[in-house]
């Protein structure tokens, strides 16, 4: 190996090493208890090593959700690619979601510390850098929905709504494995999740959609056009 290959791994292993420690204080302490000076002592290094690499502890948070944010793009995306059509891309994707929160357990749990913590404050800089890795994920749920209005498997639906919603559906169920002891003793965490994935899908191929409304449950025959008027 030459010096300049040694150097550079040398250089990404000096990344990780501060990468780990600020991950390991962040469930330890909060993203607000923690100082520059903290995940250096945790990591070893001098205070301006952590500068050369980052320019605040923010940046460093944020390097985290974006590391895990590329894992799990890269998962998705085969997951979309793998599938022979829409149901079966949406199953994939659930699928690939589901082994990214146990595989790469340290990313998933970042990710959800940040969507789940009100109080977290980074500029609109980093905001928007984050934001756009969560975005691009997203779009690979919509290109399947997408593909299955165009081939005929699901009705015609605002495809952004219907990505969100099922983004919502997958990430809101994976604690629930926790509670395997408890609310789900008598069921199965896995059972459980691909129920909700299987409601989903057939909820995409019913021919007249409900929402329901203070009255009860009123059918609408264009979901497009009721959606269209939520935002008038």
């Amino acid at each position: 190996m030459g010096i300049k290959q040694r150097r550079k791994r040398e250089k990404e292993q000096r990344r990780q090493q501060i990468l780990d420690a600020s991950r390991t204080l962040l469930f330890k302490k909060g993203l607000n208890a923690i100082s520059v000076n903290q995940i250096a002592r945790q990591a070893e290094l001098a205070v301006g090593t952590i500068y050369f690499y980052f320019r605040s502890k923010e940046e460093i948070f944020a390097a985290l959700q974006e590391e895990g944010l590329e894992l799990l793009l890269g998962d998705v995306q085969r997951a979309l690619d793998a599938g022979a059509n829409a149901t079966e891309c949406l199953h994939n994707i659930a699928q690939a979601y589901l082994n990214f929160s146990q595989e790469h357990k340290n990313y998933f749990d970042v990710i959800n510390y940040f969507l789940s913590a009100g109080d977290v404050m980074f500029t609109p800089e980093i905001k928007q850098q984050i934001d756009q890795h969560g975005i691009r994920i997203l779009k690979v749920v919509e290109q399947a929905l997408q593909d299955g209005v165009d081939q005929g498997q699901f009705r015609v639906v605002n495809v952004r709504r219907h990505a969100l919603l099922f983004w919502v559906i997958l990430h809101g169920l994976v604690p629930f494995r926790k509670m395997k002891d408890t609310l789900l003793a008598d069921d199965s965490h896995a059972a459980l999740y691909y129920f909700a994935v299987d409601n989903f899908i057939g909820g995409l191929s019913q021919a007249v959609p409900f929402r329901r409304v203070s009255e009860g449950r009123l059918p609408v025959e264009n979901e497009e056009a009721s959606e269209g008027n939520d935002r008038d």
